[in-house]
């Protein structure tokens, strides 16, 4: 390890893997650390991600697919389940990834583009110089370095320790942030190519549960539930337990795994004099689903980017890393305002409410409806109150 990069990315996730590589194909010189022995393990999230432009950023390969998705079924007590399906029966318009093997992608393409990866790495503290960022303080195999570098990147995950270092806020309230856990099961049946949700009290108050296929009888089943929820019928365990025990009483737990995630809408301010947030650090995730891949992949883009170009300019203040942030209120800004305003509609919406709205699209088909924007125009048209609440500019009309 030198003594100096232009850039240093902490945290080896995609937001981490994608944002160090742009850097260094943008001509920057680029460390990336991962406090993990291995990339991509433990899991973090339910795997599942919209098809959208993954290519972009990795050729898609088998190896690192445990699923392809066709549909999504919603069940909401009381009501018809909605079903949702591809126009093409042959149309993939997602995948449950195998994440170790994914994120260890990403972060080989990374390191064939020039970063300098270490694993078993951690990042200790910043180095404050001239009122910016100007390094990180670094911890690997017991020994203590500081290593200089014009711009840090913080995708260490949810409330950020280098967000919080170089003075942004990343703490979040208990409503701001959903305590998920996931069984990996095996030997249980279910639908292969189709993943599933279940809303309600019964399930996951102020939240949801999920089955997300990963091939061969086997299946991610797991729940987010609120923090400012969870004294609601019990801890997320207790939910999942129930529900695991009442759908697949003969299945069998072989990994279990848990986290947070943040579905605040994200950070006012992801940036500062050499340093940006990127992926959960930055609070990124979606608010209404959790899903946190898709933006976590747009946001290291655009940070790599701007990395690079503040290294060809000389250029770490903060007008120059506000570009950043710039950059993704316009890829992401708009549907993560329409998706906090959803998070916060629906969460207090009492079973009976969120039954009406399902019974008033009973009926409607949803083949072709293969996401959030598409399904929330139908619901809005029977739920006049979200009509009321998104507006016209929100839903794209």
């Amino acid at each position: 390890m030198k003594d100096a990069y232009d850039v240093i990315v902490v945290g080896g996730g995609p937001s981490g893997a994608v944002a160090a590589r742009f850097a260094a194909e943008g001509g920057a010189s680029v460390l990336l650390i991962e406090k993990r022995q291995e990339v991509g393990d433990p899991i973090r999230c339910a795997e599942g991600v919209g098809t959208g432009d993954l290519d972009k950023y990795l050729d898609i390969e088998d190896r690192w697919i445990a699923a392809p998705i066709k549909g999504a079924t919603i069940y909401v007590p009381g009501a018809a389940p909605i079903k949702m399906r591809a126009k093409d029966e042959n149309q993939i318009y997602g995948y449950i990834l195998e994440r170790k093997i994914f994120d260890r992608a990403l972060v080989e393409r990374a390191a064939k583009a020039g970063v300098e990866v270490y694993t078993k790495t951690s990042a200790t503290g910043l180095i404050m110089k001239d009122g910016r960022v100007a390094g990180v303080k670094i911890k690997r195999l017991g020994e203590e370095k500081e290593v200089m570098a014009n711009v840090v990147i913080g995708a260490d995950g949810v409330e950020s320790k280098v967000g919080r270092w170089g003075g942004i806020n990343t703490t979040l309230k208990p409503a701001d942030i959903e305590t998920g856990v996931q069984y990996l099961m095996t030997g249980i049946d279910i639908d292969e190519d189709n993943v599933e949700f279940f809303m309600g009290s019964e399930y996951a108050p102020g939240g949801y549960v999920w089955i997300f296929p990963k091939g061969k009888g086997r299946a991610n089943v797991g729940i987010g539930l609120l923090g400012s929820k969870i004294k609601e019928g019990g801890r997320p365990i207790d939910f999942l337990n129930r529900f695991v025990e009442s759908r697949f009483p003969n299945g069998k737990i072989i990994e279990m795994n848990y986290d947070g995630v943040p579905v605040s809408g994200g950070i006012d301010k992801i940036y500062g004099a050499g340093l940006m947030l990127v992926g959960d650090a930055a609070q990124l995730s979606d608010p209404i689903t959790g899903g946190g891949i898709k933006h976590g992949l747009w946001s290291g883009e655009l940070a790599g980017r701007n990395a690079a170009e503040a290294v060809a300019s000389g250029d770490f203040s903060e007008k120059s890393m506000k570009k950043y942030q710039k950059a993704w209120e316009e890829k992401g800004g708009k549907i993560m305002s329409r998706d906090l305003i959803l998070k916060n509609y629906y969460i207090d919406m009492s079973d009976e409410e969120a039954t009406k709205v399902a019974q008033a699209v009973e009926g409607v088909d949803f083949t072709g409806v293969l996401d959030v924007s598409q399904l929330v125009k139908i619901l809005a048209k029977v739920d006049k109150k979200l009509l009321l609440k998104l507006g016209a500019n929100q839903l794209g009309l």
